[in-house]
């Protein structure tokens, strides 16, 4: 009988800890408005325009996913990495700050993307949400017209 590999322990308690309160830390500190920087060196940053999208298990997270993926496609601003956000990766923080633009697509009324993003002191320039825009959760299909609907109303706010 095969032996299934031992499991990685749990993080210590004190880094565990340090996690904890640099979390508190973040959700006590006011957010801010994304905007450009003096302080973004690279040539990455400084004009950005930075789409953050609900990827949840619904069909209008799945929209909402399509849509950034299109606009980035086209050209139009650029899919970046909320689970870093969420996971507060100071080069996906400081990059998401010094954006020109940072626009949240959410896909129903929960609202994570934009909560995640608050969560890490950052303010979207333009949150859309896909159930505002007549698609109802559980009953949108996935198709061409919809993530062309969704992309359409965020790229109003990336010109």
């Amino acid at each position: 009988m095969r032996q299934l590999p031992k499991p990685i322990p749990a993080a210590p308690p004190s880094s565990v800890d340090r996690a904890s309160a640099r979390k508190e830390t973040l959700m006590s500190t006011p957010p801010i408005a994304a905007s450009t920087s003096s302080a973004c060196t690279g040539t990455s940053c400084g004009g950005e325009k930075l789409i953050f999208a609900c990827s949840g298990a619904a069909d209008v997270g799945e929209i909402a996913d399509h849509a950034a993926r299109l606009l980035t496609r086209r050209g139009t601003g650029k899919m970046y990495c909320l689970a870093g956000v969420g996971g507060h990766v100071p080069d996906i923080l400081d990059r998401t700050r010094n954006a020109a633009k940072v626009i949240a697509i959410d896909g129903c009324e929960q609202d994570c993307v934009r909560n995640c993003l608050f969560g890490a002191g950052i303010t979207a320039t333009a949150h859309i949400r896909v159930t505002d825009l007549g698609l109802s959760k559980g009953q949108s299909p996935v198709n061409d017209q919809n993530v062309t609907r969704v992309a359409e109303a965020a790229a109003a706010f990336l010109a």
